[in-house]
């Protein structure tokens, strides 16, 4: 029987409205970031849940408590599950960044893979933690529904690996404040996505925000 991961990003942040590079800066939930996490806690509140995981920064795990309640589940907090470490970026504004360090955003831009912020690490150091999170959530929760609230970048990164799609495509997938991804885990080991980047709980089908930070 399949496993089924529910993968849900963060309500929004200040910053993200900003558009302040986070990365693993506690920043909180912004009032319309609480708005959303009810809408998404909503949304999912008749879906049988089994388990709940998140992220340990609180827009991540304030998100995943709003749906986690409507279950009756407590929240287990997974260091995996954190934001990319953006290093020195973190708390710069993308104005700020694009003048202080221009080669190197127009590489994270297009070449995302071979990027390491100074201090920070690489979109392939997030995908190899999470993707070991993933795995061991379909070990232990064989045949259940599992609840996962991430982060943009944790997010794009298991959609890439899931897909088989190499991570120079991570800025063809989009990932939404709330928005609700899910898939399948199976027997035969393979994935399978069923559902990526609804936003239907807020209102419309897909956002026309574009993000300048993470």
């Amino acid at each position: 029987m399949a496993t089924r991961f529910i993968l849900v990003r963060h309500g929004e942040t200040t910053w993200n409205r900003e558009g302040r590079y986070q990365g693993q800066i506690d920043t909180p939930l912004s009032d319309f970031g609480k708005w959303q996490g009810e809408r998404v806690a909503a949304a999912l509140k008749d879906i049988p849940i089994d388990a709940c995981y998140s992220s340990p920064l609180s827009r991540s795990y304030d998100t995943a408590v709003m749906c986690a309640r409507h279950h009756g589940l407590a929240v287990t907090a997974d260091d995996r599950l954190l934001e990319i470490n953006h290093g020195e970026w973190e708390g710069m504004l993308a104005s700020e960044v694009a003048a202080r360090y221009p080669d190197l955003l127009e590489k994270w831009r297009t070449t995302v893979v071979d990027v390491r912020m100074p201090g920070g690490e690489t979109i392939v150091d997030v995908r190899d933690r999470a993707m070991a999170a993933f795995r061991d959530y379909a070990a232990r929760h064989a045949g259940q529904t599992v609840l996962v609230v991430a982060h943009d970048a944790v997010n794009k990164a298991v959609l890439c690996s899931i897909l088989d799609i190499d991570l120079s495509h991570f800025w063809q997938v989009k990932q939404d404040n709330t928005c609700i991804n899910v898939f399948e885990y199976q027997d035969n080991g393979c994935w399978r996505l069923v559902l990526m980047n609804s936003t239907a709980h807020l209102g419309f089908l897909f956002s026309g925000i574009e993000q300048k930070g993470l």
